[in-house]
């Protein structure tokens, strides 16, 4: 059965794409893993790979051409299939048709499913799939729905948070109508394209659109129709008889709508999110409703709710599992869609590229005077963090090999250099990029990585701020940690591994005295460093350390 491929939605602010290029032509053989075309989006040209195998069957729009997110891309299937079903026209009263090559025509907006039986979909019903909202996404877990089957929903309006192999994003709707159908439930996790909501106009039957989708976004007859056509006839049922309050309600039985962001800032302010009044959409909890709370008022809230309560059945509240000494506990934790792709790149990595670890002492002496001297100057805020990470952005350009990457048929140089930084996240671990870090002054890094960390601690990044490092820094001396080594985060050829200071007796000048030092691993890949050119490396880079001077030059 052939593939329908959409235009992916690369970033949480992409609403349309352009093909720079296509790297393969109909006809081609197409392996999982190949990369199909170059798309230009709102922030980057990015590389867009296939996660089917077949061959291009047809290509829906031309190169230099601009479509919107989730129009027809491509098709790959078997060789000789026959497509035009999935190429047929809407129907009349449908909307319009665009003519592609060979003679062919396809619908203009291919976020609707593909035709099935006499038609395709009707006036105003848009299907929507499961984004790819970052270019190493291949499936999306529903962390959150901010809308009910029935509920009203307008462009722009928030539909789901979803969490992706990088952060939780908010996923907004491009169309406005009814939310008909929802295919995949909270916590439920689906592959890219999958079918993840259908909209339209209120009291429409489609249970002849879902029923053409499975997993994927494929259409298929299978044993489950019958299933999947009687849940859409029960969710249409309910969209067609909810009222108006209810479509207005704060939250959802026992759940709390709030948006990562203030869940986060509730978290470290200690505040109980049921007691916060929402003023986002459908009462949901957004940033300045927790900037915004006063415990006096929550206690008022809370006092009128608790008299209500009384009048009421309570509702039982669940106990705590007890666990009687002596015997065996256990519990599972279901793995986030970070946690997954964190074991499998890792894992890639280390398994892949021949890692060897150097190590090398620096002292900080004169790093620690010279950190008190620039952060005197008024809002300067460097950390040592921030200083390690210029000294290597300016070793690195004096060692490029260092900035390498690996390919089967030659090794590529890098002559920018862009420092991934290493930031645990709840989840995690996520790395954003300072792009150009060899031409920042020590507070721009500063500022650049506070503002970066910040937003990745909320789920705040935009995938394109965690693309394109060359060399990777991993510090866990805040941890009291003195020395590790790292994985090596590919297609990087080198990471370092930060320790803690530490104050203990060195020998200075033939003299035993207290100093305060740093130990400093490097993780290289073996086809691209060699022991003396990454030696040669943390050399340089103890004395950028060692002298800070050095870098204000």
């Amino acid at each position: 059965m052939a593939t329908i491929i959409t235009m992916p939605r690369l970033s949480d602010t992409m609403t349309e794409g352009t093909v720079a290029t296509w790297l393969k032509n109909v006809g081609d053989k197409i392996k999982e893993g190949d990369i199909l075309a170059e798309i230009e989006t709102d922030k980057a040209t990015m590389e867009f790979e296939s996660f089917n195998e077949g061959t291009l069957l047809h290509i829906g729009i031309p190169a230099g051409e601009t479509a919107p997110v989730d129009a027809l891309l491509a098709i790959i299937g078997k060789e000789g299939e026959d497509i035009s079903a999935l190429l047929s026209p809407l129907t009349p009263e449908g909307g319009t048709t665009t003519e592609k090559e060979e003679g062919n025509t396809i619908p203009e907006t291919a976020s609707s499913a593909p035709p099935s039986g006499a038609g395709g979909l009707p006036k105003g019903v848009i299907v929507v799939t499961m984004p790819r909202l970052s270019d190493t996404m291949t499936e999306g877990t529903v962390a959150t729905w901010l809308k009910k089957v029935g509920d009203a929903v307008a462009e722009g309006d928030i539909l789901a948070e979803i969490e992706t192999d990088k952060a939780t994003m908010e996923f907004e709707s491009f169309n406005e109508g009814t939310l008909l159908f929802v295919g995949i439930e909270e916590g439920g996790t689906a592959a890219v394209d999958s079918l993840l909501a259908i909209i339209g106009p209120a009291g429409t039957d489609i249970a002849g659109i879902a029923e053409n989708y499975k997993t994927g976004g494929v259409p298929e007859s299978t044993p489950e129709i019958t299933e999947v056509k009687q849940e859409v006839k029960e969710q249409v049922a309910t969209a067609t008889t909810v009222e108006p309050v209810a479509q207005e309600a704060a939250t959802d039985g026992q759940r709390i709508l709030a948006s990562p962001l203030a869940k986060k800032i509730a978290s470290d302010k200690g505040i109980q999110l049921n007691l916060v009044k929402g003023s986002g959409e459908n009462g949901r909890i957004v940033k300045s409703d927790i900037e915004n709370f006063t415990p006096a008022a929550a206690v008022a809230q809370t006092a009128a709710t608790a008299a209500a309560k009384t009048e009421t059945a309570a509702t039982p509240v669940a106990p705590k599992v007890f666990v009687p000494a002596g015997e065996v506990f256990t519990e599972e934790i279901k793995n986030s869609q970070m946690r997954k792709i964190i074991a499998k790149r890792l894992a890639e990595s280390l398994f892949t590229a021949p890692h060897y670890n150097l190590v090398i002492e620096v002292t900080m002496d004169n790093a620690m005077a010279s950190r008190v001297i620039i952060n005197s100057v008024p809002d300067t805020k460097v950390s040592f963090n921030d200083m390690v990470i210029k000294a290597c952005a300016m070793a690195l350009k004096k060692h490029p090999k260092i900035n390498s990457q690996w390919k089967e048929d030659a090794i590529t140089i890098n002559h920018h250099v862009n420092i991934g930084v290493a930031v645990a996240v709840e989840d995690g671990l996520v790395v954003p990029v300072l792009k150009f870090t060899d031409a920042m002054s020590l507070s721009q890094i500063g500022g650049s990585v506070r503002d970066l960390a910040g937003r990745a601690k909320n789920k705040k990044l935009l995938p394109t701020e965690m693309e394109g490092s060359t060399f990777t820094v991993s510090n866990l001396g805040m941890f009291g940690i003195v020395e590790f080594n790292s994985i090596i985060n590919q297609p990087n050829s080198a990471i370092l591994s930060v320790g803690a200071i530490v104050e203990k007796p060195i020998v200075k000048n033939g003299q035993i005295v207290v100093g305060n030092t740093m130990m400093l691993s490097l993780a290289c890949d073996h086809r691209t460093i060699d022991g003396a050119t990454g030696a040669q490396f943390l050399q340089t880079l103890k004395q950028f350390i060692e002298n800070p001077v050095t870098m204000l030059a």
